[in-house]
């Protein structure tokens, strides 16, 4: 399997089909097996996909543990940079849309597109009364998942994370046994995540100088403040677009791999022709 050198981390990646380069950042418990049915569905005919691991994740090394954001920024942009990428089309979703769009109010220049579903940043909403009332819920799950991941309770810990924060009730013995192996597997990278202060901020001010397209998007099942927080950042992004996968929640790309593939494809085909 490849790996590239990022700062100080080998992360391993797959790359395959021919095109303009496309990287894929996945968010957390989980890692680059996540989205093998959208590149399958479509994505892999029409652009070189680059799907990697984040440092702690799937194959990639911890040096030692997660890290902080930060470092996950950095390392997508050594990633893109050490493999000739840039610019890239860049696809994050839930944390991996916090790294693509912190990357970006950095380094703009490394991008061509930028397509992000239901980054977690709730720090862009925390003025909101609203979405923090939506969240006092979620705020409480997350505590009985630290709870659980601290004690080293890791099966505990990922179903009550998809259950209580990510997809919902029964949602874990819907998950094919893989997908649940691979929660429980990455559980101590999310609490790694957590201890990072900085991981639900973004500055907004820096991300309103990225002009490249941008395609927002959000599942019709997941909470409310998600759409909050891309309503905020759809009023600082020059060239942004909204986006609403129907029947799908924080997760389309898993659920609904050929939707996401043909609305993926669609934008960057659209904006490359309006360029």
């Amino acid at each position: 399997m490849p790996q590239v050198r990022a700062n100080d981390v080998n992360l391993a990646y797959d790359s395959v089909g021919e095109g303009e380069p496309l990287v894929l950042v996945h968010g957390s418990w989980s890692d680059r097996t996540s989205w093998q049915g959208a590149i399958e569905a479509d994505i892999r005919a029409s652009f070189r996909v680059v799907a990697y691991d984040r440092r702690g994740h799937g194959d990639s090394e911890a040096v030692p543990g997660q890290g902080t954001r930060r470092q996950d920024e950095d390392d997508l942009a050594a990633l893109i940079e050490e493999l000739g990428l840039a610019p890239a089309h860049v696809a994050g979703s839930s944390f991996g849309a916090s790294i693509t769009l912190g990357l970006a109010a950095r380094r703009p220049e490394l991008f061509r597109t930028i397509t992000v579903h239901e980054p977690p940043l709730v720090e862009v909403v925390a003025d909101d009364h609203e979405a923090m009332a939506q969240l006092q819920q979620t705020f409480v799950s997350f505590d009985a998942v630290l709870d659980h991941l601290r004690k080293g309770e890791d099966e505990q810990g990922a179903h009550a994370f998809v259950e209580e924060v990510a997809l919902g009730p029964g949602m874990w013995d819907k998950l094919p046994p893989a997908m649940r192996e691979t929660f429980v597997r990455h559980a101590q990278t999310w609490l790694d995540e957590q201890n990072d202060p900085t991981w639900p901020e973004l500055d907004l001010e820096g991300l309103s100088a990225c002009t490249v397209p941008v395609q927002l998007s959000r599942g019709t099942e997941s909470p409310a403040w998600l759409g909050t927080v891309l309503d905020r950042l759809a009023a600082v992004l020059p060239h942004a677009r909204h986006q609403t996968f129907e029947g799908a929640g924080h997760i389309p790309h898993i659920t609904h791999p050929e939707e996401y593939a043909r609305v993926l494809t669609d934008f960057i085909r659209a904006a490359e022709r309006s360029a």
